[in-house]
């Protein structure tokens, strides 16, 4: 009997794992940026023209989803070249020895309608904290001239820049601490 649910379990187990699907982001229809108040009297936003991102789920309702995603920070625009410089330099990413951002969940879960709360790991600047974010599922097509399956998800979530030992000596008054984290993303299934 013993033997015969563990047999049952690893038939699911590996039966699961045979649906498991991977979509890989469609960088032609999503934008992965961010937000920042600057003297505390507007938001300057930007965003990553260089990164990847997939995600792996065998359920229809991405429920058991997981995503990896990067970033070149090198690849960071504020649409200010100056600015721009000034992020990559030492007092902000130092993309020299941080050249990358990366993110990998440890959980999807779904919450209400298409909401998911996304907790992973997130590496900025050479530190790694855990970070929740809310991601939403706006939609699902099939795109009539690729005839693949497409998701769209927006994904936000604030993290502390000092948390991450970016501009940690900068006062709030100049540049604030939340950094609001903004992708609205298509997938294309592989």
């Amino acid at each position: 009997m013993k033997k015969t649910a563990i047999l049952f379990a690893t038939g699911l187990m590996l039966s699961a794992a045979s649906y498991a699907q991977t979509w890989s982001v469609d960088k032609g229809h999503s934008r992965v940026g961010f937000a920042i108040t600057h003297l505390t009297i507007n938001d300057i936003d930007g965003n990553f023209k260089s990164y990847d991102a997939k995600i792996t789920s065998s359920k229809a309702d991405f429920s058991d989803a997981s995503i990896e995603f990067s970033a070149d920070m090198n690849s960071i625009n504020t649409d200010i070249e100056s600015r721009d410089t000034h992020l990559k330099g030492a007092d902000f990413f130092d993309v020299e020895k941080n050249p990358k951002m990366t993110f990998k969940s440890t959980s999807f879960k779904k919450g209400i309608g298409k909401e998911y709360k996304v907790a992973g790991n997130l590496t900025l600047h050479g530190v790694t904290k855990p970070v929740t974010f809310t991601a939403v599922l706006v939609g699902t097509a099939t795109n009539p001239m690729s005839k693949k399956e497409m998701a769209g998800f927006r994904l936000t979530g604030d993290i502390k820049r000092t948390d991450f030992g970016i501009a940690a000596t900068m006062p709030e008054s100049m540049l604030s601490d939340k950094v609001k984290l903004i992708a609205n993303t298509e997938f294309a299934k592989d």
